[in-house]
């Protein structure tokens, strides 16, 4: 762990676990660590950790009911908040498939708040291959697609959500092709009731995996 003088006084009691648990704690200067966070106003501490992704494999299949796979999402900051909305609604995994930013990219880790160790995170994975899992261990395939003339506002959309569900998320710019959104089960748009041409892929994914996360709830 790096830490600056400042954010030790502020955080003693972090910085003491920190170095109770085994990490080697070193003191920088405010200059030295804004090199190595990457931002602007960095907050003064900065862990070196291990990675946590999984295999795909490694899934435990058995128990998963609501996961976010994410294909060709390649804004960080987007890519991030998914996973820590994910996290909120109680996803059992995220997939980082196909050419979607890597989960370790630093405006990725710190949109994340923390959510990137605490469920089972999949990184470089095939988007089909992730489909075929997924599908294979009982999840039903949605995913969000602006076009689609099924909405979240349908009764029997709302309904289904109860059950074991993956939902697919695409590209900010473009969304997803035909050819991926051919990979779903069924295909779900979030209603727009006012001007707004769309929503960002972030907000959206949120209305999609907290929809996910009512029906299921509301049958425990």
């Amino acid at each position: 762990m790096f830490v600056t003088a400042a954010a030790q006084a502020r955080h003693a009691g972090l910085v003491a676990a920190a170095g109770d648990a085994g990490a080697d704690v070193q003191l920088v200067s405010g200059e030295v660590m804004s090199e190595l966070a990457q931002t602007v106003t960095p907050q003064g501490l900065l862990a070196v950790c291990d990675f946590v992704d999984v295999p795909l494999s490694e899934l435990d299949n058995s128990k998963m009911r609501l996961v976010a796979v994410l294909a060709n999402v390649r804004d960080p900051g987007n890519a991030g908040t998914v996973l820590r909305t994910a996290d909120a609604a109680g996803a059992d995994a995220v997939v980082f498939a196909d050419a979607s930013v890597d989960p370790y990219n630093g405006k990725c880790v710190r949109a994340s708040a923390g959510s990137l160790f605490h469920l089972p995170v999949v990184a470089g994975a095939r988007l089909a291959d992730s489909v075929g899992a997924l599908r294979k261990a009982g999840l039903r395939i949605v995913a969000a697609d602006g076009r689609s003339a099924a909405t979240l506002n349908d009764p029997q959309i709302r309904a289904a959500l109860a059950a074991p569900t993956a939902w697919l998320f695409g590209n900010e710019a473009w969304g997803l092709p035909p050819e991926l959104l051919a990979l779903a089960d069924e295909t779900v748009a979030v209603p727009i009731y006012g001007r707004a041409e769309s929503l960002n892929l972030a907000a959206a994914a949120a209305v999609c995996l907290y929809a996910s996360a009512a029906a299921q709830y509301s049958r425990l």
